[in-house]
This record gives structure tokens, sequence and C-alpha cells, in this order.
């Protein structure tokens, strides 16, 4: 047999999105390969094809499975992309040093689940797409963020010395929308260990950063609020349900974060994420909720986003756990009903995680997307 015919995919396709993907992360894993753009059959075969032409390759290690680019994929992109690639795939950077050990491993993997999830809710995560943050040198005073962006940990480290501060926090990166701050982090399918004085480092560097020293125009009153991606709602039990650890959940309990939202790693929270990203979009939604509600009563001891009757109504489909969690505990308190609003796919997690004093009402998400959202541009 002849050597493969080693040549880039043609842009804006598939094979090439999944080996910019593997060249940011460093290392994409094989299991969430199906949350890419594409069938099944297509993202096995388009795999296969890419290993055959020895783009990509597959390592497997200690039980754990990703793809990594090959040699010649890492010269090709140099060659057509330098300006794009030279900071993943040369010098001593992690995405091009990769490691063998498991918590490294895990960590790429980790990121790579996040960056995937902002890229299929239509946020900017490559560098060469987004304006340059966290550069040591401040961006122009002009600088804003009008569209939502997504920085990787890598990315936010590059502020220079102030990164000192942040590199033991487990988050995976920050996403800046036009009204918001969100730290992101992953679970996965494990209890995340916070290290609470790390987290807590870590946002008050933003808020010096973000609010005070680089984009003060727009966010210098902009509270920061926290999102925790993990693999199925099941986990939402041990963060604010019956089986959270107060020792465990400091960091989520304490009122460090008034809001701090739970999503998946698939097209559920995808979903989800649209809507913390455009505040319009979210408003929609409301007003649609309202429709046959009274509106809140701001005097009531009990945090409420509507009335129906004589009950307060929360719309808890963003999955705010310490809004969901007042919520609950002030229904307790003053032994009184009250509704939650929220989509099939957080049901069964909110009858755990919620007292017997709360209601729920299910909204279909395939019919709010396809009611609500916007058709989605193609995005490859």
């Amino acid at each position: 047999m002849g050597r493969p015919v080693r040549q880039l995919p043609a842009e804006d396709t598939l094979p090439r999105l999944l080996l910019t993907l593997t060249a940011v992360c460093g290392e994409y894993p094989s299991a969430h390969l199906k949350h890419l753009p594409g069938g099944a059959s297509y993202i096995e075969s388009m795999v296969t094809t890419l290993k055959q032409k020895g783009l990509l390759r597959t390592y497997y290690r200690d039980g754990l499975r990703g793809l990594r680019l090959t040699t010649a994929a890492k010269r090709l992109l140099l060659n057509h992309q330098p300006e794009r690639f030279t900071p993943y795939l040369t010098g001593c950077s992690e995405t091009n040093r990769l490691k063998s050990e498991v918590p490294r491993r895990l960590r790429l993997h980790r990121m790579a689940e996040v960056l995937v999830a902002m890229y299929n809710a239509g946020v900017l995560v490559f560098s060469w797409e987004k304006p340059s943050v966290f550069q040591p040198v401040p961006p122009p005073s002009a600088c804003r963020i009008s569209q939502p962006a997504y920085y990787n940990s890598r990315e936010m480290k590059e502020m220079g010395c102030q990164a000192d501060k942040i590199s033991s926090s487990r988050s995976t990166g920050v996403l800046l929308t036009d009204g918001g701050i969100f730290i992101a982090y992953n679970t996965g399918p494990y209890q995340m260990k916070w290290e609470y004085k790390a987290e807590m480092r870590l946002k008050v560097t933003l808020q010096t950063e973000l609010c005070r020293c680089r984009l003060p125009s727009q966010y210098m009153d902009t509270p920061i609020s926290g999102i925790v991606f993990a693999s199925d709602m099941g986990r939402l039990d041990t963060m604010v349900g019956a089986d959270s650890s107060p020792s465990n959940d400091r960091f989520l309990q304490d009122g460090s974060f008034e809001h701090f939202y739970f999503l998946t790693c698939d097209h559920n929270g995808e979903a989800v994420l649209r809507l913390l990203c455009d505040g319009e979009l979210r408003a929609a939604l409301d007003d649609i909720l309202s429709e046959d509600l009274q509106p809140p009563d701001p005097g009531l001891p009990i945090e409420n986003d509507a009335i129906a009757g004589n009950i307060p109504v929360l719309f808890g489909y963003t999955c705010d756990m310490p809004r969901l969690r007042r919520f609950d505990n002030a229904l307790s308190i003053h032994e009184k009903d009250g509704l939650v609003i929220c989509f099939d796919f957080q049901e069964e997690a909110y009858r755990r995680c919620c007292g017997p004093h709360v209601q729920l009402q299910c909204l279909d998400l395939e019919a709010c997307e396809r009611s609500v959202f916007p058709s989605p541009e193609k995005k490859l």
C-alpha cells in the first residue's frame, strides 16, 4: 500500500472542525464525539477516514480513550495557518507537550467537553474569532463583548503575574456575554471537591481584572455567576439535594455566588446555555410563561417570578442552584406551597432535590426550541 495522502480537509467541514478542536484541546475525548454536529454514522466514518489519512490517532491508556493529532496533522495545520495554531502546537504548551497521567488527561477531556458545549450553543470559542481580553496588555477602552465568548483557563492565565493567583482553580474557563460573567466548571460523572479559597481567588481576580481594569465600561457593576457542567442531571442531588455535603459544597451554599447554574454536557444543557447567553431570548420565554399568571409580588418573603392564585412561582428552567434552594427553604419555613417551572429533562432531578412544598410544572424542551429559539445558523 502507498503512503496515505496527507492534506487538510476543507474549511468549514466537520473533519476540519474536529482537527481544530483536537489542536486547541490537546486531546479530544472519544466518548464525546457524539456531541459534535452530525449523525453518529457520519462521525464514525469521518474519524476512520482521518485516521486512515494519518491525521488522527487514538491514545488509549488506563481505560481512558482520546484522539490526538499526528505529527503530520500538526505540521499541516502549522504550515497552513501558523497564526492560529502556533500557540497550541509548538513549544511547551500543555496542548503540545501532552502527558499520559490520568488526572492531566481527564483535565483535557473536561475542558474539551465544555468547549464543545459552548461551540454548539453559538458561543465564540476560538482565539482568532473573539476579542483578546486576557493578554498581558489590557485591551483598548473601546473593546466590548458583543457576542458571547468563552475563554478557557489557559487563555485566562495569559494575563501576566495575576495568573499566579488562579493557578489552582478547577475552573475550565470563563464565559463573557453582553451582560454577564460566568465562571465555568465541569464535574463530569464525579463529585467535584471544591477548593474554596482557590475559587474565591479566581472570583476576586476576575472582578479586579475584568470589571475594573480590562472591560470596566461593560462590566463595572456586573456580578459574577457560576456554571457547573455535569454528565447528567443525577449529579444535581449531590449539590443541592438531600445528599449534599455542607463541608464539600460550601462554595455553592454560602452565598459567594448568588447565581450558580447546573447544566449537562449534552444538547439539553446547550439549550439552557443559549438562554443564559441571550437575555432577550430568556425574556421572551418568561413572557410566554407569564401569560396566565399574575405579576411577581416583591413583598412576599419568598422570591418569585410570578404568582398563580396565591402560590409563588419560580421560573426554574435555568437550574440556578442557589435560587432553587432559597425558594425551597423559604417554602418550608413559611409552610407554603410553591410552583417551579422547569424543562421536562429536569423534572426527575428536581423532584429528588426539592421538598414536599414544591410543585413542578414541566416544559417540553423540543417544543420550546421550535417556538421560542431562533433557527441556529449553520456553524462548523
